[in-house]
C-alpha cells in the first residue's frame, strides 16, 4: 500500500486529530473497489430527445464536470455549497427532486459524502450515481493517516489536489458523458483535450515551484487533511492537520505543547482555512514564531461563479501559491499561468 509520512504534531491529551467527517458518518457502507466502482459508473444509458441531466457534489467536481461538457447544452447542477465541510454537509430535501431528474450523479466517493450518497439512493432510481474517486483508486493505493485511520474503513479522499489523480477523474466522467449522450461526443472530447492540456501545464509548473522550496521546508501543518495525495506526488511532507471534533478550544496547558512541537518540527508556516477559521492554530503559529495563513480553499472556488478562476483550476493554483510562498520557494511560474477554458456561467454552484 502507498504511504505517506504522517508525524502527529499533537499531543493525544491536547487536542484530537480527527477526520472532519469522523464524528458525523451517516454509514457504515462498504466502499466498492475501483474496478466495481468503475463499471456501476459506466452502466449509464443514452439520453435522446433533450439536453443531459447531471448533479455534482463537491465544487471541485462541479467544476470539473461543467468544463468538460462546456456549451453543449448538459445541465450542471451542483448539490453542496462552496465553503462546506463536504464530510458531514446534510442535503436538504430540495436535493432530493434535483437527485430524483438527474441522468447522472458525480460524486468523489471514498466515504466523502455519505449522507448525499445515501440520499441519492433513495432519491435517483433512474440515475448512475457514478463515485469517481472510488473507480480511479486502487486499494492499494489507498491513503489511511491520524485524519483517515484504517480502523475506519476510509481512506482519504481528497484526490482532487493532485493533478495526475485530476486527470484520472476527467477521463471517467468523459468516458460516462459520451456513453450518456454520444451526439455531443466529439465536444465532450475536445473539452476534456483541452483542459487536460491546462491540468498538465499546472502539474508542471508545481513540480518547477517545487523545486524552489528547500526540502527541509516542504512541510504541510494544515487545519483541514487534504493534501495527502498531493504530497506523495510532489515529495511534501504532511506533518499534520488541526480539525477537532467538538468546537471547545483546547487548554492553554495543551497549546503551550503544541506550541512546543511545532518548533521541534520547524515549521516555516501553519495554514490555516478561509472557510473554518481557527484560532488555535493562529495562536501556535503566533507563539511559535511561524507564520499563519489562514487563506488556504479546500472546496471554494475563488471568485464568484462566471470569474475566470473560479475553477477547479483556480483553486489548485491560488492553494499552490499559497503554500509555496509561505514555506520560501518562488511561485513565479505558477504566478504566469493563465487557464485557456473557463467553467461556463450556467454551471450552478449553490452558494
Amino acid at each position: 500500500m502507498r504511504s505517506v509520512r504522517i508525524i502527529s504534531v499533537l499531543a493525544p491529551a491536547a487536542l484530537v486529530l480527527a477526520s472532519c467527517g469522523g464524528a458525523s458518518d451517516s454509514s457504515d457502507a462498504v466502499i466498492p473497489g475501483a474496478d466495481e466502482a468503475r463499471a456501476a459508473c459506466l452502466e449509464v444509458a443514452p439520453v435522446e430527445g433533450r439536453a443531459l441531466r447531471v448533479a455534482t457534489t463537491v465544487a471541485p467536481i462541479t467544476s470539473l464536470v461543467a468544463l468538460i461538457t462546456g456549451d453543449t447544452g448538459t445541465e450542471v447542477q451542483g448539490i453542496v455549497p462552496e465553503g462546506t465541510n463536504s464530510h458531514t454537509f446534510e442535503p436538504p430535501p430540495s436535493a432530493a427532486a434535483l437527485l430524483e431528474d438527474a441522468d447522472i450523479v458525480f460524486m468523489n466517493g471514498l466515504g466523502l459524502e455519505e449522507p448525499t450518497r445515501e440520499l441519492a439512493e433513495s432519491n435517483a432510481a433512474d440515475a448512475v450515481l457514478c463515485e469517481i474517486g472510488t473507480a480511479i483508486l486502487p486499494l492499494e493505493e489507498w491513503i489511511f493517516d491520524f485524519s483517515f485511520p484504517e480502523e475506519g474503513g476510509k481512506p482519504n479522499p481528497h484526490l482532487w489536489t493532485n493533478p495526475p489523480m485530476v486527470r484520472d477523474y476527467m477521463s471517467l466522467v468523459l468516458d460516462v458523458l459520451v456513453a450518456a449522450d454520444p451526439a455531443n461526443a466529439d465536444e465532450y472530447r475536445a473539452n476534456h483535450d483541452a483542459l487536460a492540456i491546462d491540468v498538465d501545464a499546472l502539474d508542471a509548473a508545481m513540480a518547477t515551484a517545487t523545486a524552489t522550496v528547500p526540502a527541509p521546508q516542504r512541510k504541510l501543518l494544515t487545519y483541514h487533511d487534504a493534501y495527502a495525495y498531493f504530497a506523495v506526488h510532489y515529495g511534501w511532507d504532511v506533518i499534520g492537520a488541526i480539525q477537532p471534533q467538538s468546537f471547545e478550544e483546547p487548554s492553554p496547558a495543551d497549546i503551550a505543547v503544541l506550541i512546543e512541537q511545532v518548533k521541534k518540527e520547524a515549521v516555516p508556516a501553519v495554514f490555516g482555512s478561509e472557510v473554518f477559521p481557527s484560532p488555535v492554530l493562529e495562536q501556535i503559529g503566533r507563539e511559535a514564531g511561524v507564520r499563519y495563513v489562514d487563506v488556504l480553499r479546500d472546496d471554494d472556488l475563488p471568485g464568484a461563479p462566471g470569474d475566470p478562476d473560479h475553477s477547479w483550476w483556480g483553486l489548485m493554483r491560488f492553494n499552490y501559491v499559497t503554500m509555496v510562498t509561505a514555506l520560501g520557494g518562488d511561485p513565479a511560474v505558477l504566478e504566469s499561468l493563465v487557464a485557456t477554458v473557463s467553467t461556463p456561467d450556467r454551471a450552478n454552484y449553490p452558494q
